[in-house]
This record gives C-alpha cells, sequence and structure tokens, in this order.
C-alpha cells in the first residue's frame, strides 16, 4: 500500500502562482493545480495534512486545452485541473517557500 502522505502529494501537484491567484490570496484563498480526477474531498484532506490548516471549502475548475499550431500541425494542449482552497480566517499558506 502507498504511504498517506505520498497520496497526498499526488492529489495536489503544484501551487498556481498568478497575478489573478494573487489577488485571491487576499480572501484567503490560495490555488493548486490538481490531477484531472482528484476530488473536492480528497483535496481537502491532502491541503489540511500537508500545510496543517483547516480547510472551508474546495471549488475546482477544469480548464480545456487549447488548440495550438506547431510549424503548421494542429496539436492540443492537456487539459488541467485546478482547484481553488478557502481557508480559515487568519491561516495562510505561503506558497513561494514550498514544503
Amino acid at each position: 500500500m502507498a504511504d498517506v502522505k505520498t497520496i497526498h502529494y499526488d492529489a495536489v501537484t503544484a501551487p498556481i502562482i498568478t497575478e489573478k491567484s494573487t489577488i485571491l490570496s487576499e480572501q484567503n484563498k490560495v490555488v493548486f493545480r490538481v490531477p484531472l480526477e482528484a476530488t473536492k474531498p480528497q483535496i481537502k484532506e491532502a491541503v489540511e495534512n500537508l500545510f496543517k490548516v483547516d480547510v472551508l471549502a474546495v471549488n475546482t475548475i477544469v480548464q480545456k486545452g487549447k488548440t495550438k499550431r506547431f510549424r503548421g500541425t494542429k496539436g492540443r494542449r492537456s487539459d488541467i485541473k485546478k482547484a481553488i482552497v478557502t481557508l480559515k480566517d487568519g491561516q495562510s499558506i505561503d506558497v513561494a517557500t514550498g514544503l
């Protein structure tokens, strides 16, 4: 059986650091990239155990991949799933430093 901590690392791939996610951080929200198969309860449990914070809500978004051209050949980017995690007031995650 896989280690429990490994399962949590699989549920949360990476933080997303953009201008929009920085604005959301002022509202106690953090944005993570997650696998397409990850569910909201799995994401909530992973964030609570990895960062030792209380999660109030998890919202997910599936961003469809764009169709692009490379040297005349049509290709398609992969779909991306994002999770917006709302934290309890007074708690924060510093995504710049990592784990």
